[in-house]
């Protein structure tokens, strides 16, 4: 795996246990349908969160959370409408983003929660 994948891999592990940490409720991880994954589908009492994680070494020109463009936003939204119905959930589905950024003292984790709405 490339420094960029296990990166990756690590910034989803750090957003996983953050996530825990705060009560959420792991359903699935890598969770996949047609080519589309789910980073991490949690679950809270009321809700359930879509989670896209992205993790970017520091300095980084931008935010990891500006890469979830509409593209990706889009293929999430698809994947979690397959996972809803294959799954028979009735909660409401909120699309949540994890930040991280891996910075020379650890990692910085920012929860952006209800990050994007499904569009048609």
């Amino acid at each position: 795996m490339s420094r960029a994948g296990d990166r990756g891999k690590r910034g989803e592990e750090v957003a996983l246990e953050w996530l825990l940490a705060r009560g959420f409720v792991l359903r699935e991880r890598n969770w996949r349908w047609n080519h589309k994954e789910i980073d991490l589908i949690m679950e809270s009492d009321r809700w359930l969160h879509i989670v896209e994680v992205k993790t970017l070494r520091a300095p980084a020109p931008i935010e990891p959370w500006e890469q979830v463009n509409w593209e990706k936003q889009r293929n999430l939204a698809r994947a979690a409408d397959h996972y809803v119905r294959l799954m028979h959930v009735e909660k409401e589905v909120h699309f949540d983003i994890v930040s991280v950024v891996e910075e020379d003292d650890g990692m910085r984790v920012e929860y952006i929660p209800e990050a994007f709405y499904a569009i048609g």
